[in-house]
Formats: structure tokens, C-alpha cells, sequence
């Protein structure tokens, strides 16, 4: 630890995913709830472009404002982290940064970094990139290590895995750039067998931007470019009747009891889906927690959340997203999140809270339990 009497945390948001608005937001809210007492917080942003900037320690510039997102904005300066050293430096440049010969003309020491907080959503910060860089730097971090973030952050890898631990994972066809440019009409043929309807999602993106639902055949190459457009790696998933339920899972506790939280509960209209407005812009419609779920099939999604995370071999946190049809008795996972949102309304928040955990305790239960860990590999 540093020599200071609190552990430094870096808070580290938006990034160059489709999700930057999203990640912005879930800054603020834990910026606003951190407890200041125990933790020193440093705030540092990824712009789109990928540039590090240490942004002003002020809540109300990231959260969402009359339904629209923010973003991390470049400056005169930049900032890295140190390889091997976990020590934090700000470089400061002659003119524009991104101009071409810029140079370098002073550097300051930030000091070194305890505990990163990644707030990454989707590709280049939940996909196991940015939890690479951490593990080069030599600094621990709040959640998933490098294998089971880029696992999980996959849909097709993540359904494999679970498959293979024997989790019902509902039906699916993954759909590659190869195989669409090669054969298109091979793939549509693989996507029929599943049936209609079908939900064409990009593998690796999160927040439900770039899905479809798509009924007939017809419309599966509009559904399967605008999902490209994302991720050149497509995931289609057969329909599953039943309601949509949401299990959030503490690492840092002994077992499925303690270990994962109340359920909660997404209730929209029927023929309606989970999307972008519903997460982030529509804070009544759709969310019920704790959901109203008999007490045996609460225990078996919870007992099933908690083996996911342990298939999956996650660490610190995670929100497992289910289907349950009680009219075929079927408990089916959807995905694992490794790092959900902690908007102001979001579930993962809401359903701790309802276990009695409050915000702040929250986090700093996920940094304590990140403290803890070995460097290396484990």
C-alpha cells in the first residue's frame, strides 16, 4: 500500500466501446457513493479514441442528463500507467497531443495506484484488454482476471464454457465475418433451424445496443450487418419464452447463500425486449426487485448463478442474467456480466440493496476483496 493512510484507487470509465455513455454514468454513481474515508480516488477517463485523461472528480459532468449520455473529452495531457510499478504519470505536450511530432515537454508523478476500479463496459475494458495491461503494471484490480473476462464478454465462448459445465444455455448459432462473406445462405440456414423468432446480437458487445429481433428470414441480413457493425463476430439466439431474471454474484463470499444477492426481475410488454432506453433512460418501467419468485426457484437460479461464476472462474463480481419458464420448469442462463452497471438504477445496485448491502459497502467490499489478491498469475 502507499504510504498515505488510504489506499489510492484509480476509477477508470468510458473507454472505446459502444457502451462509453453507459460506463461514464456507472462513474458517477460510484463516485458519488465511494467512501472517501477509506478510499483516496483518482478519476481518470479513456476517450473514444483510447486517449487516458484525468478528469475532474465531479459526478454531475458523467450521469446521464434528460436521457442522454456523456463523455470523456481529451485535453493538453495525457496519462499512463507504469509497467511493472503501478506507478501513475501525466505527460504533458507541446501543442496538440494528437498532432503529429508532438512532443513531450514535462511529466509529473501521480504517485503510485493500489487498487484500479475498472468501470469498462464491452470491448477494450470488460473483454480482458484492459485487465492485461493491469496484471503488466503490477497493480491489483476490482474483478475478472484476463481469461474469464474475455470468456464472458464473448457470448458464444461463455454459452460453450457453461455448456460444457453442464448449465443450460438455450439454443444458438454464432455467425463469423468468414463464414457470412463466404456463404451467407449457408449461415441463414443454420439460423432457421432455430426457429423464428431469433435475436441477432454482436458477440461482444453489452447494454443490448446493436440487437434485433428478427421474425422471418428475409430480415436477417439487415439484422446480422447492423450487429457487424459492432462486432464482426454475430451470435444469434433461438427465442425463449419466460420471464427475465437477474442474479447478482459477490466473489468475495464463501458460497451461493451469502454469495449471491435477492433476485430481480425485467417485466416488460409483451413483444417487447431489454434495450438500451429500458436500461438507462426509462427509470420506472420493466424493473421489479426483489423479484416475486417462489423459494425453490430462487434457490436454484442463485445455485446456478454462483456455479457460473465458478465455471466461468470469475472474480469480484458479476450479474448472471437468466430465462426461467416455470411452465417447462426450464432454469436457462442468457449471459454473464462481468462488470455491470451501477447506474443509479441499475439492477446489480438494486438487488444488494435489497440484500442489505448499501451502495458504499458495496464497494468497498469489492475493494477490499480486490486488495487482497496475489499479483501474478493465480
Amino acid at each position: 500500500m502507499t504510504a498515505i493512510s488510504r489506499p489510492r484507487v484509480l476509477i477508470v470509465f468510458g473507454g472505446r466501446s459502444c457502451e462509453h455513455e453507459v460506463s461514464c454514468a456507472t462513474a458517477a454513481g460510484i463516485l458519488t457513493a465511494i467512501d472517501r474515508s477509506k478510499w483516496d480516488v483518482i478519476p481518470l477517463g479513456i476517450t473514444r479514441d483510447g486517449q487516458w485523461v484525468r478528469v475532474a472528480d465531479d459526478p454531475s459532468a458523467l450521469a446521464f442528463k434528460d436521457g442522454k449520455g456523456q463523455s470523456v473529452t481529451p485535453g493538453s495531457t495525457r496519462v499512463a500507467l507504469t509497467p511493472g510499478e503501478g506507478n501513475l504519470v501525466e505527460l504533458t505536450y507541446e501543442g496538440d497531443p494528437n498532432a503529429p511530432g508532438s512532443r513531450v515537454v514535462g511529466v509529473e508523478d501521480l504517485g503510485h495506484v493500489d487498487i484500479v476500479f475498472p468501470l469498462l463496459h464491452g470491448p477494450y475494458g470488460e473483454d480482458g484488454t484492459i485487465q492485461g495491461l493491469f496484471e503488466m503494471a503490477g497493480v491489483r484490480y476490482v474483478g475478472c482476471g484476463v481469461t474469464s473476462s474475455a470468456i464472458a464478454m464473448d457470448k458464444h465462448l461463455t454459452k460453450t464454457v457453461l455448456a460444457a459445465a453442464g448449465i443450460n444455455v438455450g439454443r444458438w448459432e454464432l455467425v463469423t465475418a468468414r463464414q457470412w462473406d463466404a456463404d451467407p445462405a449457408a449461415c441463414v440456414q443454420r439460423i432457421e433451424r432455430l426457429g423464428f423468432p431469433v435475436f441477432v446480437k454482436p458477440c461482444r458487445a453489452g447494454s443490448s445496443v446493436g440487437i434485433s429481433r428478427v421474425t422471418c428470414r428475409e430480415d436477417l441480413p439487415v439484422a446480422i450487418k447492423e450487429a457487424a457493425n459492432l462486432d464482426p463476430r454475430v451470435i444469434v439466439e433461438a427465442s425463449i419464452s419466460g420471464r427475465e431474471i437477474e442474479c447478482g454474484v459477490l466473489g468475495s463470499r464463501s458460497d451461493w447463500s451469502t454469495g449471491t444477492a435477492p433476485l430481480g426481475e425485467i417485466a416488460l410488454p409483451e413483444g417487447e425486449f431489454y434495450d438500451y432506453e429500458h436500461k438507462y433512460v426509462d427509470d420506472v418501467v420493466g424493473l421489479c426487485c426483489p423479484a416475486e419468485v417462489s423459494p425453490a426457484y430462487a434457490q436454484r437460479i442463485r445455485e446456478t448463478a454462483w456455479r457460473a461464476f465458478d465455471a466461468l472462474e470469475c472474480e469480484g463480481l458479476a450479474r448472471v442474467d437468466f430465462f426461467l419458464d416455470e411452465a417447462t420448469d426450464a432454469v436457462i442462463i442468457n449471459e454473464v456480466n462481468t462488470m455491470p452497471g451501477f447506474t443509479p438504477i441499475s439492477m446489480y445496485r438494486q438487488m444488494w440493496a435489497a440484500a442489505g448491502l448499501n451502495y458504499s459497502d458495496l464497494l468497498s467490499e469489492l475493494l477490499t476483496e480486490a486488495s487482497g489478491r496475489p499479483l501474478g498469475l493465480r
